[in-house]
């Protein structure tokens, strides 16, 4: 089958909704989104002119408000079509989109709206309900449109500030408007979910966006017949950027995922050949296939491991690291495996998967070397909301897992203080809205991004080596980097969530939630209640776990090792505010629930 490339320039798209409109005129008969229909329980395709023309429906309904270009409109939907149509609809009449994370607690949404005075908010029925009592207070909202998720939105009272879409909606077909503005002004306030304070809405313009999706269409190559697989929230400028306006600038399609937990049917159901996607999804995958390997045969196990071996070594030959002789050992034996193993795993992914970019966090080594062992083509980029969001990433031919890439096209990078990654980029967001001090702390005078993570550049890759924010510093003075640290032991299927603590203090701990199951299993090896903390707290369990921890830290330097531990069952989420919407553990506040814990580690 022949592939053919349609990319949209940022020149000719000028702005975002100006790409959208330029995609339905260059392919208004091809498919442009797929996503399920509860209703028909089958999967809906819409061509990019009907999306079009329920834009240009919106329309007709938001010019007859009282919004004028520049106010704010607010997103709380589930990723789909909906979405697609709302941000169009609004961006076209210059108005700007302020994306909220579905899972986020009601009164950060609540401070979110209030911050950016939003106008208008586009939620559906359930998300509505579930933050409506916070949003009492939210005075600049005056329009909140509600998109039912079923055929009705049962429950909701339609009144002066609340419609539902369907009514709120004109009959009237309309014409796709467009508002002129210049290609710099603001299109998003895209609030960080960060893991101390509040969050800050960091403005980004057309250009910020358009031009890094340019850039990472010179890396990567996508075609028109491409279908990704969208399941990351779009309120995420990962997925935002790489996996909405990427395939709009490239022609390819986009799938909408039903669920995070439905998301392995879909990939058998869809067959996607694009999946853009955190570190987690890669974790998890890889921590089933140990689960079950660990059920199977010797034989079975050391077929696997082969398999993994071998295609890793033969992925790093490819990348110009492996040694003269391998193909000699490896091609035959790859030959009898790959019908066995790598194909099994392919077809699980639904087969057609070419390109997989993993972005948002850091990747384990551990991890990649399985999944490419296994002929998963992946790539792991890096950046930051503040630059739109993609600094680097890992070009197919110059693949270095270990790494977080090359510098995009167009992108400067240098080393600064305390080996500090610093950035310029054509992706660098206005500013923080109306937060002048925390955006001269984080854009030097002369325009250099401080990305606040410690890196190295070797090779033209960049390498993460710590956070400036997160380092530990040992009451020696040892300075201990502990994300790595976590992300390595995590890897073991009894650990849920680990965070290493130890700052001003002689040696280091870690806080750690077990996965239920299997601490179910070694409570009763070690024979002790797996549901009382006795059993928690018992002397032989925390020998085993930090024996564990010690075989997973081998090849980290002597200081990184774990002496104590505290276990729980009881996880840190979103929900009970010791995680942000992006999954990123909020340390000082696990910090501030454990201390007594922490206090009688180090008593």
């Amino acid at each position: 089958m022949s592939h053919s490339e349609d990319i949209i320039t940022t020149e000719s798209a000028g702005t975002l909704d100006g790409l959208f409109r330029a995609r339905i005129q260059r392919s208004p008969d091809k498919m442009a989104y797929r996503q399920f229909n509860k209703s028909s329980a089958l999967w809906e395709d819409f061509s990019w002119q009907e999306v079009g023309e329920k834009v240009a429906r919106w329309q007709k309904a938001l010019s007859k408000t009282q919004l004028q270009a520049g106010d704010r409109v607010a997103l709380l939907l589930r990723n789909g079509v909906d979405w697609v149509v709302a941000e169009q609809a609004a961006m076209g009449m210059g108005l700007v989109i302020v994306p909220l994370y579905c899972d986020d607690r009601p009164d950060n949404i609540a401070f979110i709206l209030n911050d950016s005075a939003t106008q208008m908010l586009v939620a559906n029925d359930a998300m509505w309900r579930r933050v409506q009592s916070a949003c009492v207070d939210v005075e600049s909202l005056k329009n909140v449109i509600i998109v039912p998720v079923d055929s009705e939105a049962k429950g909701i009272e339609e009144n002066e500030q609340v419609h539902i879409a369907e009514n709120w909606l004109t009959d009237e077909a309309g014409e796709l408007q467009s508002h002129e503005r210049e290609p710099k002004e603001l299109a998003t306030i895209v609030y960080t979910s960060g893991t101390t304070g509040r969050p800050k809405g960091v403005m980004l313009s057309h250009h910020n966006i358009l031009s890094i999706t340019n850039s990472i269409l010179l890396s990567f190559t996508i075609y028109t017949d491409d279908l990704f697989l969208s399941f990351l929230p779009l309120s995420h400028t990962f997925e935002r950027t790489v996996g909405h306006f990427m395939p709009m600038m490239a022609g390819a399609a986009v799938a909408y995922s039903r669920s995070i937990a439905l998301l392995a049917d879909d990939m058998q159901q869809l067959k996607p050949t694009v999946l853009v996607a955190v570190p987690r999804i890669f974790e998890r995958i890889h921590g089933r296939m140990q689960q079950q390997l660990s059920k199977k045969s010797f034989i079975a196990r050391g077929l696997f491991n082969l398999t993994v071996t071998l295609g890793w070594s033969r992925f790093n030959k490819q990348q110009g690291r492996g040694s003269w002789f391998m193909p000699l050992i490896y091609v035959p034996l790859l030959a009898i495996l790959s019908p066995l193993v790598i194909k099994t795993f392919c077809q699980r992914l639904g087969g057609r998967m070419r390109l997989t970019v993993s972005g948002g966090a850091a990747l384990p080594l551990p991890v990649a070397r399985v999944m490419i062992g296994l002929g998963l083509n992946i790539t792991q980029g890096y950046g930051l909301t503040e630059t739109s969001p993609v600094i680097c990433s890992n070009p197919i031919d110059d693949n270095d897992p270990s790494s977080v890439g090359v510098t995009l096209k167009g992108i400067e990078t240098r080393i600064g203080e305390n080996d500090e990654l610093q950035v310029k980029t054509p992706g660098m967001m206005l500013g923080y809205w109306n937060n002048h001090a925390a955006t001269s702390e984080i854009i030097s005078a002369d325009g250099w991004v401080h990305t606040g993570d410690q890196a190295r550049i070797e090779n033209n890759h960049i390498y993460i080596t710590g956070r400036l924010k997160d380092i530990l510093i040992l009451s020696n003075g040892e300075k201990v980097p502990p994300t790595d640290m976590e992300s390595t032991m995590i890897m073991d299927p009894l650990f849920e969530q680990v965070l290493v603590i130890g700052e001003g203090q002689s040696f280091l701990s870690a806080l750690v939630v077990l996965n239920t199951d299997e601490w179910i299993k070694l409570a009763n090896h070690f024979v002790v209640n797996p549901y009382h903390n006795e059993g928690l707290n018992d002397s032989r369990v925390h020998s085993h776990i930090l024996a564990i921890m010690k075989k997973s830290l081998h090849e980290f330097p002597s200081y990184a090792k774990i002496r104590r531990v505290s276990l729980s069952l009881e996880q840190w989420t979103v929900e009970n505010d010791l995680m942000t919407p992006t999954l990123k553990i909020k340390r000082n506040k696990v910090i501030e629930l454990n201390a007594d814990n922490i206090m009688n580690i180090y008593s």
